[in-house]
């Protein structure tokens, strides 16, 4: 099965990086998921959660403070410009 690499960053640093098998994040035009071979995007994403669902079914929580989100070759980049994990 097709992994995901996912980065997410803020101005400041690296918040988490790692494979996964689904990344859900609020853009400002609404909630979306993404899973491998999804097609090429490029979101602007709205303030909320980023929910990371690692392979072992384990889920990392971030919170983004907008920013974008880019999808290429099953690659998730998010960036923004603050973010932390939750819990």
């Amino acid at each position: 099965m097709a992994v995901l690499s996912v980065s997410v960053v803020s101005a400041s640093h690296e918040v988490w990086t790692g494979e996964a098998k689904q990344v859900v994040a609020r853009t400002v035009e609404g909630q979306i998921g993404i899973l491998a071979g999804h097609e090429p995007l490029l979101a602007i994403l709205a303030s909320g959660e980023v929910r990371i669902t690692l392979e072992n079914g384990e889920k990392i929580v971030a919170q983004a403070d907008g920013g974008f989100l880019s999808v290429e070759h099953n690659s998730v980049s998010i960036v923004a410009g603050a973010a932390s994990l939750v819990g």
